[in-house]
């Protein structure tokens, strides 16, 4: 028997092999890019806003898909459906987006990493659009779609949750359009006869959210 055999069986070196594969485990998984597909918005640091779309997500990184991009080394900040505020520093440009860099503290990055799992696995599975909030029926339906441009369309809502509403409008606006409902900024997920579902840019705060809700 050679002498990494020998090794082997002291306890303490199957210890210290354990906690290295481990700590391997944990340091790709901290790095490993995913292609997942998020709509939302990001801020520059003169406080402009754009749409964007991530193309893959990794803890340490993000690559948009966006008309718009901030310089290199520009901190900024964005608000994404199903994850929500990220923040890093844009690290390159690329035709028809940009990528940036993030530094995330520990429990922030597995928490990052724990998302992105079940975003994939969502994704495999094919399952339906995320119901994880609940729906309520507002007492007050009414509201108005503004859309790409400008154009306003009075709207009729189906159901709200704290992350999307469905809507009933005369309009048909493509899916992952960036559109505002009432007042808050939103894109669109899904469309069907008679109008379409949106997911919001930012969760409604819990203690706003009852049926007195307006949007």
């Amino acid at each position: 028997m050679g002498v990494f055999s020998e090794n082997w069986e002291q306890p303490g070196v199957r210890a210290a092999t354990a906690l290295a594969i481990d700590a391997g485990r944990q340091e790709r998984r901290r790095h490993q890019r995913v292609k997942v597909r998020l709509t939302g918005q990001f801020m520059r640091q003169d406080r402009r806003e754009f749409p964007c779309a991530t193309i893959d997500i990794s803890p340490g990184g993000i690559a948009f898909e966006s008309e718009a991009s901030g310089e290199i080394g520009e901190r900024i900040i964005a608000y994404l459906n199903q994850i929500g505020r990220v923040e890093g520093t844009v690290a390159r440009h690329f035709y028809g987006g940009f990528a940036i860099q993030m530094k995330l503290p520990p429990l922030k990055r597995e928490k990052l990493a724990d998302q992105l799992t079940w975003l994939v696995n969502r994704q495999v599975l094919g399952m339906p659009e995320d119901r994880r909030h609940e729906r309520i029926e507002p007492r007050n339906r009414n509201t108005t779609v503004t859309l790409p441009g400008g154009r306003q369309h009075l709207a009729h809502i189906i159901d709200v949750s704290r992350s999307g509403a469905a809507l009933t409008v005369d309009a048909t606006p493509p899916i992952g359009a960036p559109v505002t409902v009432g007042s808050r900024p939103a894109q669109v997920v899904r469309q069907f006869s008679g109008g379409f579902a949106v997911e919001f840019n930012r969760l409604i705060p819990a203690e706003m959210f009852d049926d007195d809700i307006r949007l």
